[in-house]
């Protein structure tokens, strides 16, 4: 009697317990955003906004994190991101802890009273370059529909005040990013530069700002370990996602 394996799909990304398909999004699931829904913090969290969804992957792994009882605001400009997003959300378990609107940031921060715990993005990374093949891709890449200060703003407009901003920047990227929230009143109280090996320099960084002055804890995440394989502390941080974890 023979056996069939199960096939994964192909248009997207299986998790141990939930399916993100990306195939109409620009942006595609990546170890960014992983990480950033698993480092982001979940105690107590009661409302949550997540700027620029995608696929929706940072507010399902939210949701799978946070206590029962979450509600997740998850935003995204594009219509494709956003329809697909909805159907990800549909077919999880959460489906009722999460409603994604297609809005403009903006637009959205500015009819919502500032009642967010916890506000995430993976945003945009570079300023405007050489044009992508798509325009939904030329937004997800490059800051200019979506500049750092714009995002700070939008942020502070609907956070609570002993909420946690939290975003996933590369290395350069978030020294400016740290530089600008600073000027416009923001505290850093989360930091993980994360670098691929021990002997490499830090490549990405995980923050988390707060509209509250406060100590700031910082930290080092390595993924590899000499020998290849993932590290102890990247397994204990992902580990309830991976499917080969």
């Amino acid at each position: 009697m023979s056996s069939q394996k199960n096939v994964l799909p192909r248009n997207g990304f299986t998790f141990k317990q939930f399916f993100v398909a990306h195939d109409r999004c620009a942006m595609k699931v990546g170890t960014d955003g992983i990480l950033l829904g698993a480092w982001a913090p979940v105690a107590g969290l009661r409302r949550v906004l997540d700027i620029g969804t995608g696929s929706g992957l940072l507010a399902l792994m939210l949701a799978q994190r946070a206590r029962p009882g979450v509600h997740i605001d998850a935003v995204e400009l594009d219509a494709d991101a956003a329809g697909q997003a909805r159907e990800n959300i549909a077919a999880s378990p959460w489906k009722t802890a999460i409603q994604v609107h297609q809005d403009d940031i903006q637009h959205w921060c500015q009819q919502q009273p500032p009642h967010y715990d916890l506000i995430i993005s993976n945003p945009p990374y570079y300023e405007p370059g050489v044009a992508c093949s798509t325009e939904a891709r030329d937004m997800a890449r490059y800051t200019g529909a979506l500049d750092y200060a714009t995002l700070l703003n939008c942020a502070a407009q609907s956070i609570t005040e002993d909420g946690f901003f939290c975003v996933v920047l590369p290395q350069q990227q978030g020294e400016q990013f740290i530089a600008l929230a600073v000027e416009q009143g923001w505290f850093l109280r989360l930091r993980t530069d994360v670098c691929e090996m021990d002997a490499r320099p830090s490549h990405r960084v995980l923050l988390g700002l707060s509209p509250r002055a406060g100590e700031c804890f910082q930290d080092r995440l390595v993924i590899r370990g000499p020998d290849q394989q993932y590290s102890s502390e990247f397994c204990g941080l992902t580990g309830a996602f991976y499917l080969f974890m």
